[in-house]
């Protein structure tokens, strides 16, 4: 059997078991997908049983203070008719006696109730966080998965050409789906934190509403029905800002700097950062992908001011040069050890941000430069090459 033969028959055995791996991953996948959709079932119904019961707490503790007025009433009572025998009769306080009876026995029970109730609440609450953990467990589980799956899903032969002639490719094609995996992790994060929750609180809302409709609280309803008008309103606004996230729409109709500068301005009034953009040089429209990437260099670069700096004063420059755009991104933070930042990226720990920012600028083959110090400040230089070609519409 001559060598081009053998190698056939080894690509082909390779294939055969990239091939039942996918298979076997794709359906473990999908059974993880029916956990998480079960785990999501379970969580509505434990909030929707949890807003029950804590109405109901509030009722009975209502109850409890109300019936522990009446039974302090009731021991008054008794105690007066006990020791005047001139004006009250036996009758009169065998009466008191059993009012005072019944009152404490109703407190007992009330007592007793609220009691239960509570451990009912506290029992959901745990119940609800331990489905939560799940929940996040199978998504990253899932996440993981795909990010496998992509790759073994490519061409075999384009896989064995990677593997023999250049290893660092094969290594940035996995951190870029690893990082377009992370992407997508984290929408799914921020709709289920932000617009999916509003929408469960809604629908618990509109339940609420219609139950009081039922017993004619109109007065009720109408307050009800302004509070669900103000969270719709709060999660169009979330689900704005998810939009936005994922493509300003401003970059296509405006171009970079005027996306930049509201989002800098935008930046400034969410945190009370005073920041400031300036803008050198002759703008230019550079290709759509291009721009997409400063905007998420400058977005990330602030991120990182916001999380870790401390900072009252942020500085963004733009500057447009014939052959490359500079981008620097100054505060006046508590700054860092710039070698510690190194050692500890290159360990692999921490500094995801960072780290995100330097593989994006490489991939548009630039440079980044970090300049800091302890209680300094930090300052960020990105410098992009662009070329001369007419940007893409």
């Amino acid at each position: 059997m001559g060598k081009g033969a053998r190698v056939s028959l080894q690509f082909d055995a390779i294939d055969t078991v990239i091939k039942n791996a996918i298979g076997v991953m794709e359906s473990s996948k999908y059974q993880i997908f029916e956990i998480c959709e079960s785990a999501r079932s379970e969580w509505e119904a434990l909030n929707k049983e949890l807003h029950q019961v804590m109405e109901e707490v509030s009722r009975t503790i209502d109850q409890v203070d109300k019936l522990e007025v009446e039974y302090k009433r009731s021991r008054i009572r008794l105690t007066e008719v006990s020791r005047d025998f001139h004006r009250f009769k036996e009758e009169d306080i065998r009466i008191a006696y059993e009012a005072a009876t019944q009152m404490q026995l109703q407190l007992i029970m009330a007592r007793e109730k609220e009691h239960h109730l509570r451990a009912r609440r506290d029992e959901l609450q745990k119940r609800i966080r331990n489905v939560d953990k799940t929940i996040e467990r199978a998504e990253a589980l899932v996440g993981q998965m795909n990010v496998v799956l992509e790759y073994l899903s490519g061409d075999l032969n384009q896989v064995t050409r990677i593997l023999e002639s250049a290893k660092n490719r094969q290594l940035l094609g996995l951190k870029i789906i690893l990082a377009q995996e992370e992407e997508r992790k984290r929408i799914a994060r921020e709709i289920h934190d932000g617009p999916a929750q509003a929408m469960a609180n809604m629908v618990l809302r509109s339940e609420i509403a219609e139950r009081m409709i039922d017993r004619q609280e109109y007065a009720a309803v109408k307050e009800e029905l302004t509070d669900l008008k103000s969270s719709v309103r709060l999660g169009l606004e979330e689900v704005r800002k998810i939009i936005f996230n994922l493509r300003p729409m401003a970059l296509d109709d405006l171009g970079l700097i005027p996306t930049l500068r509201k989002y800098v301005q935008d930046f400034e009034e969410r945190t009370k950062i005073h920041a400031r953009f300036e803008v050198a040089g002759v703008e230019t429209r550079l290709p759509s992908a291009m721009e997409v990437a400063i905007f998420r260099l400058v977005q990330e670069s602030l991120a990182n001011v916001l999380k870790h700096s401390r900072a009252t004063r942020v500085n963004v420059e733009i500057t447009y040069q014939r052959q490359m755009v500079k981008i620097v991104v100054k505060d006046n933070g508590v700054g860092f050890s710039v070698d510690k930042l190194e050692v500890t990226i290159a360990r692999g720990n921490k500094h995801f941000g960072i780290m995100g920012m330097r593989e994006r600028v490489e991939l548009l083959e630039g440079r980044m430069d970090i300049e800091s110090e302890p209680n300094a400040g930090a300052k960020i230089t990105m410098i992009i090459p662009i070329s001369m070609e007419p940007r893409e519409e």
